[in-house]
């Protein structure tokens, strides 16, 4: 059994996927205090605080802690969450026919490991169709993700290559994290 300590859907479907036995206790680290502009530092430094938020109410002694934070980047612009409809399209229309990398950082702990990875997948996108674009925004789908993207959705048929996992880009790399539970 592990504890995830993330509120993401997708996240879960990742771990149920693999048939493992978890439950799901997010926190309540505040990302906006955060105020790098690197991917790479805002990741980690987001899923450190939620690590060390989780460990100090939870530790691991009853069961391994698992914690993840996923960011976008294009065009050198770090692409967290959509605050609406609107931030949700620029970021979107941003990666339209453009080179997108998901850079996803993971932190499991048991009482005998402590991993901490930070993987990236690059995928090279299509150029978007526009009524597909306000379909998915329209639906609400793209809130909540990372980038508004959605690789294992509305981006799926507009992937020209991808350079990595599909798994780091939905937010757990989950092909690093499995070697560990065994």
């Amino acid at each position: 059994m592990i504890r995830l300590g993330s509120n993401s859907k997708t996240r879960a479907l990742i771990l149920s996927s693999k048939g493992l036995d978890f439950i799901q206790q997010g926190g309540d680290f505040d990302e906006e205090q955060i105020t790098t502009k690197n991917p790479t530092q805002f990741v980690d430094i987001a899923t450190t605080g939620k690590f060390d938020e989780l460990y100090a109410k939870y530790g691991c002694d009853d069961m391994p802690l698992l914690v993840a934070d996923t960011v976008v980047t294009s065009d050198g612009q770090l692409l967290r969450k959509a605050k609406d409809k609107d931030d949700a399209r620029r970021m979107l229309e941003l990666q339209s026919g453009n080179e997108v990398t998901i850079i996803t950082c993971m932190i499991f702990k048991s009482k005998d490991t402590y991993i901490k990875d930070i993987s990236r997948t690059t995928y090279t996108f299509e150029k978007f169709n526009d009524i597909h674009l306000t379909e998915y925004i329209n639906s609400g789908e793209c809130m909540g993700k990372a980038g508004a993207i959605m690789v294992e959705g509305f981006s799926k048929p507009y992937i020209k290559s991808v350079d990595g996992y599909e798994s780091t880009a939905m937010g757990l790399c989950v092909e690093k994290l499995l070697p560990y539970l065994k």
